[in-house]
């Protein structure tokens, strides 16, 4: 069974990521711990004003919390039907990466699922400063939903990469369970400056990468000259891609497309999904 962390802040975005992900799992068995963190200050640390009034909190804060995690759960099963879905509420008042990390590791997630959606009005940088914080602090599968991303089934899943990393059989496994569950085909993109050639490491990787997928549809492309935040979404565009999946530790590769993206150029990501998977 899986277990499935859902950090809700009751906006529209983390609802649009809940219906993704319950639509992307719809055939799995899981639990769903939908969780509602409200965030310490910055700077309360050890402040007298925090401890000095636990029951106070709890009765405020953390009551409106479970209550609003009542109606979405409410909202959730008025929508969706699943008799291998089950649901646990958790309202907390803490810091929000240490929070999720430790739910990642009580629990035993096996994925994290949030929205994401940009700072300050700009739609297109749609990492949100918590996704970003969580992709880049806590070592566990996150799929990131843009705002307007529509489920549908994920027949095609991009996977770029420089073939200079070896490959994690934990990362390769997320990737291939995936992509078995939805009978996707799985596209390796590599992106190349002009005239260079993959060297003798590279093409070590790519051909352990080409034999641990032989049982998953897969195939092999590359582009020259082109940046990396073009080339994918070029790529993505001409294949109408579901899910772009990366592994997290190549963070320079990652965070030029998640994190700072010339806004003008990058549009793909206010509709694809990333699946961010850590070793």
């Amino acid at each position: 069974m899986l277990q499935v962390l859902l950090p809700t802040d009751f906006s529209e975005n983390s609802w649009n990521a809940i219906v993704y992900g319950l639509e992307l799992l719809k055939k799995s068995k899981c639990t769903f711990y939908l969780l509602h963190i409200n965030p310490v200050p910055p700077y309360s640390g050890a402040g007298s004003s925090v401890r000095a009034s636990p029951k106070l909190l709890e009765e405020t804060i953390l009551k409106d919390s479970r209550k609003n995690l009542q109606l979405l759960l409410n909202r959730i099963e008025n929508r969706f039907v699943n008799q291998g879905h089950t649901f646990v509420t958790i309202a907390l008042y803490d810091f929000f990466v240490d929070s999720i990390k430790r739910q990642v590791e009580q629990k035993k997630i096996d994925l994290i699922i949030m929205g994401t959606k940009g700072a300050s009005g700009l739609k297109k940088v749609t990492v949100g400063s918590n996704t970003g914080d969580v992709i880049t602090k806590v070592k566990c599968p996150l799929l990131a939903v843009p705002e307007n991303a529509t489920y549908k089934t994920p027949k095609e899943i991009v996977f770029p990469t420089d073939y200079h990393l070896g490959y994690d059989l934990k990362v390769l496994d997320t990737l291939i369970g995936m992509v078995n569950t939805h009978e996707s085909v799985l596209r390796i993109l590599h992106i190349s400056r002009k005239g260079e050639q993959l060297n003798e490491e590279q093409l070590k990787n790519k051909e352990f990468l080409d034999d641990y997928l032989k049982d998953v549809e897969h195939t092999f492309h590359s582009l020259t000259g082109t940046k990396l935040e073009t080339a994918v979404q070029c790529f993505s565009e001409s294949r109408d891609t579901d899910v772009v999946a990366m592994v997290a530790k190549n963070l320079n590769f990652f965070q030029r497309i998640l994190f700072k993206p010339r806004i003008e150029e990058i549009s793909y990501h206010t509709e694809i999904p990333f699946l961010v998977l850590h070793e």
